[in-house]
């Protein structure tokens, strides 16, 4: 006469949380965690897709350009200068304003953010990689989402792109007064020469009145820019002769 079988959980012993799991738990989420999974290759896929398209093409506009020319009312003034016409002083001169490591860290300056939550401050832990993938591809404000986004896709940016090709997309697509975008408009706004005929003083002044452009003027600076500007004419130059600049310089 063959033995009735027994029951797996009577043999060894029952345990709830794994019968749960196996019979309540586990059939229903296990299609749940397919799902995400896909969605995140999905995902990954879309920001790989995105990240190479600007390695290889140069934007032709950005969701903030969009969103200010719908509040403006007009067009924005965006005029794409490559970087071997700019002056090579004022790629110093953001890189020292806004990120002096720029050439010694992966995207995330961990040291800076650390430092920026030890004071409080509202700035100063976003790189200038951390601020061409929020201005190429997110939307400005504060958001946990946006932050969180931010932080996948900068490290795939740098991976993909040049320090060079950073700092010439950056160059192009930051805000230098309301509704004007990228050094060659901001250079013809504020001074009326081309961004290669840049000065020093000039370059550091444009770099002085971000990231506040909207509230500072680099053709009619006022005290708190003027010394900016001092700082960052030093900066840039420390950069140079120290070699924090050798990353995106032309050889």
């Amino acid at each position: 006469m063959a033995k009735a079988k027994r029951d797996p959980d009577k043999r060894r012993g029952f345990h709830p949380f794994q019968w749960l799991w196996r019979r309540v738990f586990g059939p229903l989420l296990r299609p749940i965690f397919k799902w995400v999974f896909r969605l995140a290759l999905v995902i990954g896929a879309v920001v790989l897709c995105a990240v190479v398209l600007f390695a290889l093409i140069n934007p032709p506009t950005t969701p903030y350009m969009i969103a200010e020319g719908q509040r403006l009312g007009q067009s924005v003034r965006y005029e794409w200068v490559d970087i071997d016409d700019i002056a090579p002083v004022m790629a110093r001169a953001v890189v020292a304003a806004e990120d002096a490591n720029f050439c010694l860290h992966w995207g995330l300056d961990l040291a800076a953010i650390r430092a920026a939550l030890a004071d409080g401050s509202n700035r100063g832990g976003s790189t200038i990689s951390q601020q061409v993938v929020k201005n190429a591809y997110l939307w400005q404000g504060r958001s946990y989402i946006r932050k969180a986004l931010e932080a996948v896709i900068t490290p795939v940016m740098e991976a993909v792109w040049s320090k060079r090709r950073i700092v010439e997309v950056y160059l192009n697509i930051v805000e230098f007064d309301a509704g004007v975008f990228g050094v060659g408009a901001a250079a013809q706004h504020y001074f009326g020469v081309a961004p290669a005929d840049l000065s020093p003083r000039q370059a550091a002044r444009l770099a002085a009145i971000l990231p506040s452009p909207k509230t500072r003027s680099a053709a009619q600076p006022r005290q708190f820019v003027r010394q900016r500007a001092a700082q960052i004419i030093d900066g840039a130059a420390t950069i140079r002769a120290d070699g924090r600049a050798r990353c995106f310089e032309a050889d």
